[in-house]
């Protein structure tokens, strides 16, 4: 599998990942728990690696995994991505809390392989049109490696330090955007009480200080209560609580992502882990509140 690139989790995030690295030429070794999602991915032009291992046999494989637990398994579990004798570089794309990404990357140094954190922000548009942005944490040869990997992914790639620094980064990138996410539900539905057009409106703020890419990208999605996933809000409470963590451990009072964080949570509550972010405006406008409409 000379030239392969190893993927392991093929989620919403992860598929995307897929098609980007296919589409710009890449040959990739896909593995999932769910064998219809590996099913999609030889249909779309992968090979099917049989486990992480596997997957990681080319000696490199990237990770898109919803916590620290599953990431844990994939690559230190039976037959996992970082098990074997042959050396692999293994670069987390999830987001999961710096210190464990700290542990991850000594057992992996212990066994010989190479552990870089590559956190990212931009969602599955941006990694389908290669414009992700990812913080890196890692050793100065391992991110150089990763680096070259992920050129196919993102317009921006920050090295931040070592293992954990592009965790830690992507923690802060999530205060902003969980914050500024909660902003935009708020808004939407003041819009949508005062009968106003999104797209008026979004186009009267651009370029004030209200200006913004999530502005841009996610303000008619949210006006219009379009329920399109491109971000799930189960994952965005998981960064929110290891964000208010980190800060706690810090002695750093966070009070607006500690009470986005309970925003998100009120939609968990309501069974909408799996529902795409625009799902906030339903703590704000009561049209769109049921449950059965942000869910397929």
């Amino acid at each position: 599998m000379a030239g392969t690139i190893g993927l392991v989790g093929l989620g919403v995030m992860g598929t995307a990942i897929l098609t980007r690295l296919l589409e710009t030429g890449h040959e990739v070794a896909a593995f999932d728990v769910n064998p219809d999602a590996v099913a999609r991915a030889v249909e779309a032009g992968a090979q099917a690696a049989a486990t992480p291992a596997a997957a990681a046999a080319s000696g490199v494989v990237i990770l898109s995994l919803p916590n620290a637990p599953i990431v844990e398994v994939a690559a230190f579990g039976a037959h996992g991505a970082a098990t074997g004798d042959t050396p692999v570089l293994v670069i987390d794309m999830s987001s999961i809390d710096p210190g464990a990404t700290k542990r991850f990357a000594r057992r992996a140094a212990d066994a010989g392989h190479a552990w870089v954190d590559s956190p990212l922000s931009g969602g599955a548009p941006a990694a389908l049109a290669g414009t992700l942005t990812l913080m890196l944490g890692g050793t100065q040869d391992a991110v150089t490696r990763a680096s070259e990997v992920l050129s196919a992914l993102a317009a921006r790639i920050t090295p931040c330090g070592p293992s954990g620094a592009g965790q830690t980064v992507k923690l802060l990138n999530q205060i902003i955007v969980g914050t500024a996410m909660n902003a935009l539900a708020e808004v939407s539905g003041l819009v949508r009480a005062s009968g106003l057009d999104p797209e008026v409106v979004r186009g009267a703020l651009s370029g004030g200080r209200a200006d913004s890419p999530l502005l841009q990208e996610f303000f008619v999605k949210f006006a219009t209560a379009d329920p399109t996933v491109t971000g799930r809000i189960g994952n965005m409470i998981k960064d929110l609580d290891g964000a208010t963590e980190a800060a706690r451990g810090a002695g750093v009072p966070v009070p607006l992502t500690a009470a986005s964080a309970e925003v998100h949570r009120w939609l968990r509550s309501r069974g909408l882990d799996a529902a795409d972010s625009a799902a906030l405006l339903a703590y704000y406008d009561a049209s769109v509140a049921d449950p059965g409409y942000w869910l397929p």
